[in-house]
């Protein structure tokens, strides 16, 4: 099922298309409603495996993925996902399950909601979302590459190697490697972190930026495992090590 919002004047480009995967139907009609309202396409998928082909053939901006479904659950979509695509991903969970939420932050998701939500404060999340992933897509850094002995971060290309071998990384993986890395000895606090990867105003528990920085220290390792360049303050933050 597709519902197709109408084109809002707030939005200065083509509408985003955005995917909803829930196998509760309250949930897909109620918030395909608010998002077209907002000026979105929105595809509806009831499981993982029916979206997993869908988005094959009708690639999406923005994707919101229940957890628990049948078939095919988040997890294992967003793993198939994560092969090829680099699409930000936001997570919906149970309300007191932690267990999904870090999970789904190792995975590669870019930001989780816990259920019951409010259909305001995720709108937001979405919009803080789609601009980070824009932010990284513009030519707005032209020439800004940093270099940090082995490393090499290209924002224009939204590119980071290793010893050369290239890194893959998500959008808020790679804007949390560069806050840390564009100061090398610096330490910076996770709610600075925030700030860089998600923005000003949107609130995300420390957890997740210790999350994400746990899974970019295994992307690296994974290309050496001496990495250790990420250096954790304990109680303070994290810096990336001085040269």
């Amino acid at each position: 099922m597709q519902c197709r919002g109408v084109f809002d004047e707030r939005f200065f480009s083509m509408p985003k298309a955005i995917a909803l995967v829930d196998d509760d139907q309250n949930i897909l009609v109620s918030l395909s409603a608010a998002l077209a309202d907002e000026g979105y396409f929105v595809e509806t998928y009831g499981d993982g495996a029916e979206a997993l082909d869908g988005l094959s053939r009708r690639p999406v901006d923005l994707a919101i993925l229940d957890i628990k479904m049948p078939r095919m659950d988040g997890m294992e979509l967003l793993t198939e996902l994560r092969r090829k695509s680099k699409l930000p991903v936001i997570f919906l969970t149970s309300k007191d399950d932690e267990v999904d939420e870090m999970m789904g932050l190792r995975l590669g998701a870019d930001d989780y909601i816990k259920k019951p939500f409010s259909q305001r404060l995720l709108l937001e999340r979405i919009k803080a979302v789609l601009r980070r992933h824009d932010a990284s897509q513009e030519d707005t850094t032209k020439g800004d590459v940093i270099r940090r002995g082995q490393m090499v971060l290209d924002s224009e290309r939204h590119l980071c190697t290793w010893k050369e071998q290239q890194a893959d990384l998500t959008v808020t993986e790679f804007l949390l490697l560069e806050a840390l890395a564009r100061r090398p000895g610096h330490v910076k606090s996770r709610d600075q972190l925030i700030d860089a990867a998600y923005g000003e105003n949107i609130y995300v528990d420390d957890r997740t930026i210790d999350s994400h920085v746990k899974r970019l220290r295994r992307k690296f390792k994974a290309l050496d495992d001496d990495f250790a360049e990420i250096e954790t303050l304990y109680g303070v933050g994290y810096r990336y090590r001085a040269e």
